[in-house]
C-alpha cells in the first residue's frame, strides 16, 4: 500500500497522440517512456523517486497491454543488473533509483554493464536528493558518470523538456552503445505542467524475442582480453559517438541575449535554469518569460561536456560564470582546461562568487550574479532594488515590529539583531516519529532497559527508525547505509573476545533486512558467531519510502508475492534466539525482551524482532473506511486516550519516555498545581502507547482511554445515560462530603446519629 494511489491519473497514459498531457513529473516520464517503446523497466523505490515507482505499479495494465514488462527490484544493485537484458539485444531497458545512495548500491553492476556497453538503450532515471532539503549525505551523480564513463543528462524542470530528456537518453545510448543517466532533481520529480504527447509504442525489440533467440557475444563480457579493449572503445568510438549525437540534435542550447552583453556569458546545467533565470530577472537582466539579456549556454548534458561547444560559446568573451551545485567543481576545472588547451583567455568564475555547496536557490544565485557582473560589466546592473529584495527586507522589518513592546517601528539597523533574537526564541524541531508510530515504544522499551544495564554502543540504520538518534531518545552512534545497521556492529563483536561485559545493539528495519541486511548483517552475524544483538523493526511496509509492499507484508498483493515471515527468513541462515513481539506498544513485554537479548548467556546472535503495522499507512486505510460507514449510519467506535490533570504529577517524565506529537502541555486548572500538566491534542489516534509507558515505568497512572460511539444504538444510549447517572451520583456523593466537611468539619457520616 503506497503513500499515494495514481489510480486515476495513470489514466492519461492512455491519450493519443497529439493531446495536451497535465501532471506532475514523475507521470510525464512514465508516459515519455511508453511514448519511446520501453521494453522493461524496474528500480527500487526512495525520495524523490519513490512516486514514479508507484506509478509504474498502478500503470501496470498499461503496461502489460503494450507488451512492457516492470518489477519492483530488491534493492538498487538488482535493477543495475537487470540492465543486462540490453547488453546483446536491441531492446530498450530503464531502471530507477535515489541518487547517490542508490547509485552506490548499484555501482559493482553500473561499472560492468558501461564496460562491456550495450546494444539497446539503456537509462537510469536517479532522484537527484542534494541540498539542504536532502535526506542523504550531500553527494552528486556526476562523479559516477564520469567514473564509469556514462552520459549524464540534466534536463531543464518543465515537463517538455523531461520527457525529450527521457527520448533523447534512448537515442543517446543506442548511438553511443552506452548506458546514460538522467538526473531528475527534487522539484522537476514534483512539479506540474503539460507537454504535447506522442503516441504510445510496442518494443520494437521484445524479451519475448530475446528470449526465443538467444544471442551471446564474448566481447561483451568483462574479461581478459575484451576488459581492456573497453576503455579503448570508450574514448575511441563511444565518446565521439556521444559527441557527434549530442551536436548533431543540439541537445545544449544556446541564447545570444540582446546583444549589449556579448563580452560575458553564464553556463549552466540544465537542471539549474529556472533559478537561474529568476535570479537575473531580480538582476533585471532578463525579463518574465525566460528571456535573458546575457548569452547563455545550457547544458542539458551535463557529462560529456563537448569541447567544440564550450569553444563557440566562449569565442570573444572575456569572462563566463559556471552555474553548478555542490563539490568538486566539475565543471569549472574542466572549463578551464579546455580554455587552455584551445589558448582563449576566457576568465572561468564560479565557486569564487557562488557558494562552495549547497542549494542554489535564487537569493544564492542572485547574490553570485550580482558579483560576477560588479567584476566584468558593473554597468549591466541597474541601481534600483528589486521589488524581491525589498519586499523581504520589508518583511523582516515587520516581523521585528511584532516583537518589539513599543508599536513604533525599530531603526534599521536594530532589524537584524531582533530578528536574530526572535529566531534564538524558536525551539529547535528536530524530526521525529509519527503520531502513534509502533517504532516509538521500541525506543522507549530501550531507554529503560539502559536504565537498568547502562548505555550500549548501538548501531542504527536508514529508515524511520533512524529518528531513535533525536531527542527524547537519543539511541544510535552510526549509520553506515541501507541494511547495514548489522555488519555496522560487526567489529564490536570483538568485545566477547577481548572480555566485554556489554554488547552491542543494531537496529534495522524490514526493508533494509530485505534490501540486503540478512545476508550483509544476519547472515555475516551467524557465520562469525557473532553474539551482539539485533532488533529488526518490522512495521509492514517499505513504510520510509512510501508504504510499499514487501515481501513481509502482512497483506496480500496480486502482483507480488508476500506474507514471507522475516522469522522464518532469520531462522533459515541459522539464527537459533529469536524473539518475536506481535504487538510492540506492549512496552512491558518489548523491554523484557530487550532485556533477556542483552543479558542472555547463550553463544551466538540474539534476534528481536518488533512487529505492529506503520500507523500512517494503517490510518490511510483505516479512516477513509470509517468516514463511509459512519456516513452510511454503522456504528463505528473511535478512541482516544486523554489525562487526568487532577491525578497528573507534573514531572512530564511520560513525554520524555514517549516524544508522541500528541502529548503537549496544558494549565492544570487547579490553583494548588501552577505548572502545566501534560494533555493529550486531537491529533492521537489511541495507539496507547502513552498509557503502556506509564505502566511500564510505573508513572502516575493520570491516563485514561476514551470511547466515542457514532451513530450509537439503544444500547449504546441506555448504557451511557446509566454511567452518567452513576457518575453524577459519585460526584453528587462527593460535593455533599465536602459541603459537609466545610460546615461541621466533618463528613456526614460522621455528624449522623
Amino acid at each position: 500500500m503506497a503513500e499515494r494511489s495514481f489510480v486515476q491519473e495513470v489514466e492519461q497514459l492512455k491519450v493519443p497522440a497529439g493531446t495536451v498531457f497535465r501532471g506532475e513529473g514523475i507521470l510525464a516520464v512514465t508516459k515519455a517512456l511508453l511514448e519511446a517503446g520501453v521494453g522493461y523497466v524496474t528500480g527500487y523505490q526512495g525520495s524523490p523517486i519513490s512516486h514514479l515507482m508507484d506509478v509504474l505499479a498502478d500503470a501496470q495494465p498499461i503496461l502489460k497491454e503494450l507488451g512492457v514488462y516492470f518489477e519492483p527490484a530488491a534493492s538498487e544493485a538488482a535493477a543495475a543488473a537487470a540492465l543486462s537484458a540490453s547488453v546483446n539485444y536491441p531492446v530498450r531497458g530503464a531502471v530507477t533509483w535515489k541518487s547517490t545512495v542508490g547509485t552506490n548500491v548499484a555501482s559493482d553492476a553500473l561499472a560492468n554493464l558501461a564496460s562491456g556497453g550495450v546494444l539497446g538503450g539503456a537509462l537510469i532515471i536517479v532522484g537527484e536528493d542534494y541540498g539542504e532539503g536532502s535526506s542523504i549525505m550531500q553527494e552528486r551523480t556526476h562523479a559516477f558518470a564520469m567514473k564509469s564513463q556514462m552520459w549524464l543528462l540534466d534536463p531543464q524542470p518543465n515537463l517538455p523538456a523531461i520527457v525529450k530528456a527521457v527520448h533523447d537518453g534512448f537515442a543517446l545510448s543506442e548511438a553511443s552503445n552506452t548506458p546514460v543517466m538522467l538526473e531528475l532533481r527534487i522539484r522537476s520529480c514534483h512539479l506540474h505542467g503539460s507537454f504535447v504527447t506522442q503516441a504510445n509504442r510496442r518494443p520494437a525489440f521484445t524479451l519475448k524475442q530475446a528470449l526465443e533467440n538467444p544471442v551471446r557475444d564474448v566481447n561483451r563480457i568483462v574479461l581478459p582480453p575484451a576488459s581492456f579493449l573497453h576503455e579503448k572503445e570508450k574514448i575511441e568510438q563511444r565518446w565521439p559517438a556521444a559527441v557527434k549525437f549530442i551536436q548533431a540534435h543540439r541537445l545544449n542550447e544556446f541564447h545570444d541575449g540582446d546583444g549589449s552583453l556579448d563580452d560575458v556569458g553564464v553556463i549552466m546545467l540544465g537542471g539549474m535554469t529556472n533559478n537561474t533565470l529568476r535570479a537575473l530577472m531580480q538582476l533585471d537582466l532578463a525579463d518574465l518569460f525566460g528571456q535573458s539579456r546575457v548569452p547563455l549556454h545550457i547544458l542539458n548534458v551535463a557529462y560529456p561536456l563537448v569541447e567544440d561547444e564550450v569553444v563557440r560559446f566562449c569565442q570573444g568573451k572575456k569572462a563566463v560564470l559556471m552555474v553548478e551545485e555542490g563539490q568538486p567543481d566539475y565543471h569549472e576545472q574542466h572549463l578551464n582546461t579546455i580554455l587552455g588547451r584551445h589558448g582563449l583567455p576566457t576568465t572561468v568564475h564560479g565557486k569564487d562568487v557562488l557558494p562552495m555547496g549547497g542549494d542554489y536557490t535564487v537569493d544564492a544565485l542572485r547574490k553570485g550574479l550580482r558579483g560576477f557582473f560588479e567584476r566584468h560589466r558593473p554597468d549591466a546592473l541597474g541601481s534600483k532594488v528589486t521589488q524581491t529584495v525589498s519586499r523581504r527586507k520589508e518583511a523582516v522589518a515587520e516581523l521585528a515590529a511584532l516583537a518589539a513592546p513599543a508599536p513604533a517601528e525599530p531603526a534599521a539597523t536594530e532589524v537584524p539583531q531582533m530578528a536574530a533574537a526572535i529566531g534564538l526564541l524558536l525551539p529547535p524541531r528536530p524530526p521525529g516519529l509519527c503520531v502513534g508510530c509502533p517504532e516509538r515504544p521500541i525506543f522507549s522499551a530501550y531507554k529503560l532497559v539502559e536504565a537498568e544495564l547502562g548505555v550500549h554502543h548501538v548501531s542504527s540504520d536508514i529508515g524511520c527508525h533512524l529518528f531513535q538518534i533525536m531527542p527524547p531518545f537519543e539511541i544510535g552512534a552510526t549509520t553506515m547505509g541501507y541494511g547495514l545497521g548489522g555488519s555496522s556492529a560487526s567489529a564490536f563483536n570483538a568485545g566477547g573476545q577481548l572480555g566485554a561485559s556489554k554488547k552491542a545493539v543494531a537496529f534495522m528495519g524490514d526493508g533494509g533486512f530485505w534490501h540486503n541486511g540478512l545476508t550483509s548483517g544476519i547472515a555475516n552475524a551467524v557465520f562469525n558467531k557473532q553474539n551482539n544483538v539485533f532488533v529488526i523493526v518490522d512495521n509492514n511496509y517499505s513504510a520510509a519510502t512510501g508504504g510499499q509492499d514487501i515481501p513481509s507484508s502482512r497483506n496480500t498483493n496480486p502482483n507480488r508475492s508476500t506474507l514471507h515471515p522475516i522469522e522464518q527468513a532469520v531462522r533459515g541462515v541459522g539464527v537459533d534466539w529469536v524473539r518475536l513481539i506481535p504487538r510492540t506498544y506492549d512496552v512491558a513485554q518489548m523491554k523484557q525482551a530487550l532485556h533477556e537479548a542483552l543479558t542472555s548467556t547463550e553463544p551466538g546472535p540474539k534476534v528481536v524482532i518488533a512487529q505492529s503495522e506503520c500507523m500512517l499507512n494503517r490510518q490511510r486505510r483505516e479512516k477513509p473506511q470509517k468516514a463511509l460507514a459512519i456516513k452510511q449510519g454503522e456504528r463505528v467506535l473511535k478512541e482516544r486516550f486523554g489525562v487526568d490533570a487532577a491525578v497528573c504529577s507534573g514531572d512530564h517524565a511520560c513525554m520524555r519516555l514517549s516524544g508522541c506529537p500528541s502529548l503537549t502541555l496544558a494549565p492544570s486548572g487547579d490553583a494548588l498545581k501552577p505548572d502545566p500538566v501534560a494533555s493529550v491534542d486531537e491529533a492521537c489516534v489511541a495507539c496507547g502507547h502513552c498509557g503502556e509507558v506509564a505502566d511500564a515505568a510505573v508513572l502516575c497512572p493520570s491516563f485514561y482511554k476514551a470511547h466515542k460511539v457514532n451513530n450509537p444504538t439503544g444500547w449504546d444510549r441506555w448504557l451511557a445515560g446509566l454511567r452518567r447517572g452513576a457518575v453524577g451520583w459519585l460526584q453528587g456523593r462527593g460535593e455533599r462530603r465536602r459541603a459537609a466537611r466545610q460546615l461541621y468539619g466533618a463528613t456526614i457520616d460522621e455528624v449522623r446519629p
